[in-house]
């Protein structure tokens, strides 16, 4: 069940960037849309204190503090998830799920080795490996594959790329602080919770900066039922990663996540697409050559 869980993990990320990538267009505003997002995730995730498991969890976290088993900074990985959220609302719909999801990718790739060599996970800390090294270089390259037939087009960002390369790398730093918390408290639902706390007070602070720019709140009815629903696949998708990191480790997590991700990502830009997405052999050829850095990734013996 874990193994299943990292994919479905996974099929979850690429759902929600279409979800949110949906309702940012219908607003107009990225950050909006995923400050409504993580809003509605912070109320689902309360829902948790309800469960008395998560309660006498959610006790311990300042005696965990205490021991040293985590530290406060390892409390604040939400931050992270908020700026994944808002990448993805504001840039899904310039540049397509799949182009996001291999940027994403790519930075999650090259950032855990550094993630693993300094021993922020759960499992402490990991060797870099000529493996992992070349697989860094390869998700790099399967990014540029993905977007090369777009460079010089007047709808495309190469700084929409790049941040989506930037909350990618930040994604394995969260997780691995999730699991951490998870190890610690024993129940991965106080991180979930901590995540939608800290992500939802930064999205709404910087939304309010957009606010006193001029950008007024939207009316919120009006766009496909679905695409209120980010929020909820984001809770479920964060609970599962709580779960599943520190049974089978960020390595293995990492390969059947993103394995879930690229095949979802392809599969929504062929059934779903958005006005930013290019189905051409460049993107195809991207995702693939990112499977294989992935794979090669999971190879825990440097060759």
């Amino acid at each position: 069940m874990p193994l299943i869980g990292a994919y479905v993990f996974g099929v979850l990320t690429a759902t929600q960037s279409r979800v949110n990538g949906e309702l940012s267009s219908y607003l107009g505003n990225g950050i909006e849309a995923a400050a409504y997002s993580f809003s509605l995730g912070l109320v689902l995730s309360l829902a948790f204190l309800l469960l008395p498991k998560t309660r006498e969890a959610v006790r311990g976290l300042p005696a965990a503090l205490r021991r040293g088993e985590l530290a406060w900074w390892q409390l604040l990985g939400g931050i992270v998830g908020g700026l994944f959220v808002g990448a993805q609302a504001v840039t899904v719909p310039m540049l397509g799920v799949a182009v996001f999801t291999v940027a994403v990718v790519a930075g999650q790739s090259a950032n855990s080795i550094i993630v693993d060599r300094i021993g922020l996970g759960p499992a402490g800390r990991q060797p870099v490996t000529l493996r992992r090294v070349l697989s860094a270089a390869l998700a790099f390259t399967a990014v540029m594959i993905a977007v090369s037939d777009r460079f010089g087009a007047a709808s495309f960002s190469l700084l929409a790329v790049a941040t989506c390369f930037l909350v990618g790398a930040g994604t394995s730093v969260q997780q691995a602080f999730n699991g951490r918390i998870t190890r610690a408290t024993g129940q991965p639902t106080p991180g979930t919770m901590l995540n939608f706390l800290t992500g939802t007070v930064v999205l709404l602070a910087i939304f309010a900066g957009t606010w006193v720019t001029g950008h007024h709140p939207s009316a919120l009815g009006g766009a496909p039922w679905w695409a209120y629903l980010g929020g909820l696949v984001g809770v479920i998708f964060i609970v599962i990663a709580a779960w599943v990191v520190p049974i089978i480790g960020v390595l293995v997590f990492a390969v059947l996540s993103i394995a879930g991700q690229l095949s979802c990502a392809l599969l929504l830009d062929v059934v779903a697409p958005t006005s930013g997405t290019s189905l051409g052999w460049h993107l195809v050829a991207g995702v693939g050559l990112a499977f294989v850095a992935v794979g090669l990734a999971a190879a825990r013996r440097a060759a």
